[in-house]
């Protein structure tokens, strides 16, 4: 099944590496207009940059998702360019690896600020744009552990990504009517700059003996299936979240 999403602008926040990257890039083979966002400057800008020369419509912009200001310019700024906004993608998120007790306020604030409240603040901006653009689709990036314990320590991340999920089906109760579609997706372990610190570790070991399909994921293998819920393909799903972790949420 070949997707369609010309005439589409897409925004997608963590854009310029990892699953906002492959994302980015299958939106834009799906013929999708891509606005790339993050914080990390010039590696969106040659993204963007191998974007457009690959034949799609593609520009960056910087977006600290934590900044309610900077959402309300970066979206304005879009529809002006582009005339509309399409399609949400929020990925950007950070991770942190301590348990209960070890976590400290300012760690769990700064996660909690991009993870969660991020999330809210591209929601609260990107669906009016949205509405004026005859709909939509909202794609939030949760993870296996918003619905898991995983290893019993990141306790921030795992606050944040069950927030993303219940957001999300309070979001797509919302706007069903309104022909704006919210679902979440939730990878496992993603072959991404996040593993980086456990790379050739133990820990990656463990990881992938408890993954049913003994391998990390790869970062597109994320971003066809958000494609898939941005696109039409996807018309009759809201509310929905769909695991792709090689089976870890399986057991």
């Amino acid at each position: 099944m070949k997707l369609d999403l010309l005439n589409n602008v897409a925004l997608i926040t963590g854009g310029a590496r990892g699953i906002g990257a492959a994302t980015a890039e299958a939106l834009a083979s799906a013929g999708a207009t891509v606005v790339v966002t993050d914080v990390l400057d010039e590696e969106g800008e040659r993204l963007a940059a191998r974007i457009l020369a690959g034949g799609s419509e593609a520009r960056y912009q910087h977006l600290d998702v934590s900044d309610e200001a900077n959402w309300e310019r970066v979206i304005e700024r879009t529809v002006a360019e582009f005339g509309g906004l399409h399609v949400l993608v929020n990925n950007a998120g950070i991770g942190t690896m301590p348990d209960v007790e070890t976590e400290t306020r300012e760690a769990w604030d700064r996660l909690i600020a991009i993870n969660q409240t991020g999330v809210w603040l591209g929601m609260k901006h990107a669906i009016p744009a949205m509405r004026e653009s005859g709909g939509g689709s909202v794609v939030n990036v949760s993870s296996i552990f918003g619905a898991v314990g995983g290893f019993g320590g990141s306790i921030a991340y795992h606050a944040s990504k069950g927030a993303v999920r219940l957001m999300t089906k309070s979001a797509a109760l919302r706007y069903a009517r309104e022909g704006i579609r919210v679902n979440s997706i939730h990878p496992g372990f993603i072959d991404t700059p996040m593993v980086e610190q456990v790379k050739g570790t133990e820990v990656e070991q463990l990881i992938i003996a408890n993954t049913p399909m003994g391998r990390l994921g790869r970062a597109e293998e994320i971003g066809s299936v958000i494609a898939f819920l941005a696109s039409d393909a996807a018309s009759y799903m809201t509310g929905s979240e769909v695991y792709v972790d090689g089976g870890w949420t399986a057991r």
